[in-house]
């Protein structure tokens, strides 16, 4: 194993008392809430006491000022377990961030404390029934009105769509003007005209509540607007690196779990007199998936460090989440065949794995729009 260097002992200590959260707070009742599509509110505030949520907040707005390491270590930990019905990463690692860096004074202090404390649950609200990857094709709108602005549309595949308090909404503001006619807008649950769609039925990330989201007549004031009116599509081509660094963070970890865990199953099973690790084919697939993993997450280490360096590009952050996610859905394949009919049944961590893990390719821009990323930056 190659070790990490990226990790002080003060994150590593902060990891395990992550990690024994998780085993006893949400283990335990990850296989209910893949039942019931949701995660109870209560383990947000549980995690907020626990300083797990929103670390690299500002003391002056109720955080710690950590660094973006304590982000991953929390996203490390809950994919290496297979916790993938929290959605604690968009909230810390997406929302905030907007609301941070482009949000006015007043915006931070009302929400980001309670952010922090896992007392306000956020989304963000940019795909739609027809715009997915493709953000300069959406349809909903917010017209300007005397001092408010009226949204009208819809949105879907929202992560935290159920339980979210407050969702950042991505619509036109002038249709006319392509990307810079885009804007964001703060809308709290509740507000007249939202209203929250059916949990959506996914193939995977069962404990998830992905959502419809939809807006009639939604009348907001105009201080709910996030940032300044038209700059919308910058704000999000800025901040999509970090969420593509962090689906890798998420792919890489679960493909680490996911070979461990047939190691242990391998030794254990056994075919034909003797255990399913004996058969060179098992040995040899088992060593090249370890290899693939090691060099995979010594170029995430790379990328993470960039960022934290704050020299991680849109191409570099495209490249590494495309790439950790199809090498994802590639291990954690390989992972269930080794495992034989028994990869197959829902009640064993792998075939989780398998459902789970397709949705990375897609999210966060697909892999198709990811190589396009690419290979501009590359023939420019």
């Amino acid at each position: 194993m190659i070790p990490r260097t990226l990790f002080t002992s003060d994150h590593e200590t902060f990891r395990d008392t992550v990690r024994r959260f998780l085993e006893n707070e949400a283990v335990p009742h990850h296989e209910q809430w893949e039942k019931t599509g949701q995660v109870p509110a209560e383990l947000w505030r549980k995690a907020g006491e626990q300083g797990f949520l929103c670390p690299m907040v500002a003391e002056e707005y109720g955080g710690i000022g950590a660094d973006f390491l304590y982000s991953v270590v929390v996203s490390e930990e809950v994919s290496r377990l297979g916790l993938t019905g929290i959605g604690w990463g968009l909230h810390t690692d997406i929302v905030a961030p907007y609301i941070e860096h482009y949000g006015s004074e007043e915006q931070k202090k009302k929400y980001l404390p309670k952010m922090v404390t896992g007392e306000l649950i956020t989304a963000i609200a940019m795909s739609e029934p027809a715009a997915g990857s493709d953000l300069q094709g959406i349809k909903t709108t917010a017209q300007k009105d005397g001092d408010h602005y009226v949204i009208n549309g819809s949105k879907t595949f929202i992560t935290n769509g159920q339980n979210a308090d407050l969702v950042i909404v991505v619509a036109k503001t002038d249709p006319t003007k392509g990307a810079k006619g885009i804007s964001l807008f703060l809308i709290e649950a509740g507000t007249p005209g939202f209203e929250k769609g059916k949990n959506l039925n996914k193939v995977g990330m069962k404990a998830q509540d992905t959502s419809e989201l939809f807006f009639q007549d939604v009348r907001v004031p105009a201080d709910a607007l996030l940032g300044q009116e038209g700059m919308g599509f910058i704000y999000l081509m800025q901040e999509l690196p970090q969420e593509r660094l962090n689906i890798a963070v998420n792919a890489i970890s679960m493909a680490e779990s996911a070979v461990q865990l047939t190691i242990d199953y391998v030794k254990d099973r056994k075919a034909f007199g003797r255990s399913v690790a004996e058969f060179q084919n098992t040995q040899f697939k088992l060593a090249e998936l370890h290899t693939e993993v090691e060099a995979a997450r010594v170029y995430l280490d790379r990328c993470i460090e960039l960022h934290l360096q704050k020299k991680l590009d849109v191409p570099t952050a495209a490249a590494v989440k495309y790439f950790t996610t199809d090498l994802q859905c590639k291990v954690i394949d390989e992972c269930l065949q080794l495992h034989g009919g028994y990869g197959y049944m829902w009640e064993y961590p792998i075939a989780r794995m398998f459902a789970d893990s397709r949705v990375q390719r897609i999210y966060g821009g697909t892999n198709e729009i990811m190589k396009s990323i690419i290979s501009k930056a590359i023939l420019a």
